[in-house]
């Protein structure tokens, strides 16, 4: 049959625009399909907007702690942050890379086509009045704000999503976020860096929970430090008005705030799709893909958040590439096993593979290395001594199992374990890759020298 595109995209995301470049430049006629703007969650309400006002937040607390650094001269009661110039700041940012992404599609002659998608058949969609059919489907229509269903509303509660923390015009008094996750945690760090009174509400007993235990509380004890008020194995029952009212030890309590921020997490998003109406399964709210990244409908591919699988912009990117080459015939797999995550606090925090509770569960014999960055010439002259690398291997096999990170550079050097781990080095090449003196970096080699009890820096 003939068909107006040989793959369709639908989501202009980090996973949908990568996948359209690539099939693009396979030679593959190829369109995308964006309701909203290119750049999908990442650019426009999630990565870059954060790390924008992180970037505000990092360089007002070093004016703060001028003094630490021999810098004199500096009134600081007069040194504020204007939230107007910080979000005129984070606008321009986005718009950029959003540009830079729309000419890169049209760069690599991928149609851009404005509208909602809904599936008529497996090789048709309906944009509106037109009508667009292709070979193949690529479905990466990303996520949403999860609002918890077992939470009763009344009155004004003031609740706001991250996308309405990301652009808030002045700094609130105070704020309740519910949730210690990344995207809890991150805010948290934000507005209590900004002077707000914030208190997080986090369901399980450690926050981040899905970082090391060892990290989780470092990161805890870092936040802490800096106002942030903690209720862990707490569960929220109501929100009413400015009151969150939760359930912690068989207790009711509450807390008042100016506004609360959901955030619990996000679900997969598929809107007026049509996934199910034309045979695509699901596994809850999120649609099944395979190895291949393929649906249950042979011709129709999900990448990224709406799969379900690692909710991470460099995953969907990644799932993207792996489904392009399989629809060019090329049976690639994409892998789980190694992907790193970051959240971006300061120190910030970088983690690939197993926690050791996991590893623990998983293999009879493992080694654990650790390193405190107290111990490491750079980190004391970046004044961020309080974390430390912890490395995670199989006894047996020298295998690298997992590396958890607390510390300044955390996010970039995480890519080298990335690398390590996906060539299936040993724990013994990495340690003896040369690093260079002065650099955090340098903890690494001592995290996994500490492993074998071989540490040089530290007792």
């Amino acid at each position: 049959m003939s068909y107006d595109y040989d793959v369709v995209v639908i989501g202009g995301g980090p996973g949908g625009y990568v996948a359209a470049i690539k099939a693009a430049q396979a030679g593959k006629k190829t369109a995308i399909i964006e309701k909203e703007s290119l750049g999908g969650t990442c650019l426009n309400v999630g990565c870059i907007p954060t790390k924008a006002l992180v970037k505000t937040v990092n360089v007002y607390e070093e004016i703060l702690r001028s003094a630490d650094f021999a810098i004199e001269g500096i009134d600081l009661s007069k040194v504020t942050v204007s939230m107007e110039k910080l979000q005129k700041r984070k606008q321009g940012i986005v718009r950029q890379l959003t540009g830079g992404v729309n000419a890169l599609l049209k760069g690599n002659k991928v149609t851009i086509l404005s509208g909602t998608a809904r599936f008529a058949d497996a090789h048709t969609v309906q944009i509106k009045e037109q009508s667009v059919t292709a070979g193949y489907f690529i479905i990466a229509t990303g996520s949403e704000t999860l609002m918890p269903g077992f939470i009763a509303y009344e009155g004004d509660t003031r609740i706001i999503t991250s996308t309405e923390a990301l652009s808030l015009q002045e700094i609130p008094e105070s704020m309740v976020i519910i949730g210690g996750g990344v995207i809890g945690i991150e805010f948290a760090y934000i507005y209590a860096h900004l002077g707000t009174k914030v208190t997080v509400v986090e369901l399980m007993e450690q926050i981040l929970p899905m970082v090391d235990e060892d990290i989780s509380k470092l990161a805890r004890k870092s936040l802490e430090k800096a106002g942030v008020v903690f209720h862990t194995g707490a569960k929220v029952k109501k929100i009413k008005d400015t009151n969150v009212i939760f359930e912690k030890n068989g207790t009711e309590e509450a807390v008042n705030a100016e506004m609360t921020l959901m955030a619990v997490g996000r679900v997969p998003y598929t809107g007026e799709l049509n996934a199910k109406g034309i045979g695509i399964a699901f596994d809850k709210k999120a649609i099944r893909t395979d190895e291949h990244m393929r649906t249950s409908v042979e011709n129709i591919f999900a990448i990224g958040d709406v799969n379900g699988t690692s909710m991470l912009a460099h995953t969907a990117s990644h799932e993207g590439i792996t489904a392009v080459e399989n629809i060019l015939g090329e049976p690639a797999v994409m892998s789980y096993d190694a992907i790193p995550s970051c959240i971006y606090i300061e120190p910030e925090i970088a983690s690939i593979g197993l926690t050791q509770k996991q590893a623990e569960e998983k293999y009879e014999n493992i080694k654990v290395g650790k390193f405190p960055m107290s111990a490491n010439g750079k980190s004391l002259i970046e004044g961020e001594t309080g974390g430390m690398i912890k490395v995670i291997l199989d006894g047996d096999l020298n295998e690298i199992l997992g590396v958890h990170m607390f510390c300044v550079h955390a996010t970039d050097m995480i890519a080298e374990v990335s690398a390590a781990m996906n060539l299936e080095a040993s724990a013994e090449e990495v340690l003896h890759a040369v690093h260079p003196h002065p650099t955090v970096s340098e903890a690494v080699m001592e995290a996994f020298m500490s492993a074998y009890d071989k540490a040089v820096h530290a007792m």
